[in-house]
């Protein structure tokens, strides 16, 4: 039988590994959106890609969104009690943070929404863009480890 301390403890660790698995979701959504527009050559928005770059951009956000406000708010409002995931968040946030930044200018340039596109420099802003991912998801894979760890 369980106590009222591991039961708590059971949970709690039931919904780390929920939050996680979420975030490599959104994560392996926005990776695969992120290679359906690096492949869209030449760019042109009379052509498709202009829907394919809006819906990047669209999870993009929410990518980075559920980052930040699931996994490092947590961290940051003091609800994570270890102190080495405290310790990592700490180290890699401010270069999430930095990432995450890229990623809302591209956004706002390339959200067609609100704005004609101009593609001109969307290939070197992709790979502006693609660099700072790799970056966020070494950062992330630091803290996942952190927070998996016994």
């Amino acid at each position: 039988m369980m106590t009222m301390t591991e039961a708590q403890e059971t949970d709690r660790r039931g919904r780390t590994h929920e939050m996680i698995r979420k975030l490599l979701d959104e994560r392996q959504e926005m990776l695969s959106m992120f290679c359906r527009v690096a492949g869209l050559e030449p760019y042109n928005d009379s052509k498709p890609g202009a829907d394919v770059l809006q819906e990047f951009c669209q999870v993009l956000v929410d990518y980075s969104a559920f980052g930040h406000f699931e996994i490092y708010e947590r961290i940051v409002a003091g609800r994570e009690r270890r102190s080495q995931v405290v310790a990592v968040a700490r180290d890699v946030y401010p270069r999430i943070a930095e990432a995450s930044e890229i990623a809302v200018e591209f956004n706002d340039k390339y959200d067609a929404s609100a704005h004609k596109l101009d593609l001109e420099q969307l290939d070197r802003d992709l790979g502006k863009l693609g660099e700072e991912l790799a970056v966020r998801i070494e950062m992330e894979d630091r803290i996942i480890q952190a927070l998996t760890a016994r």
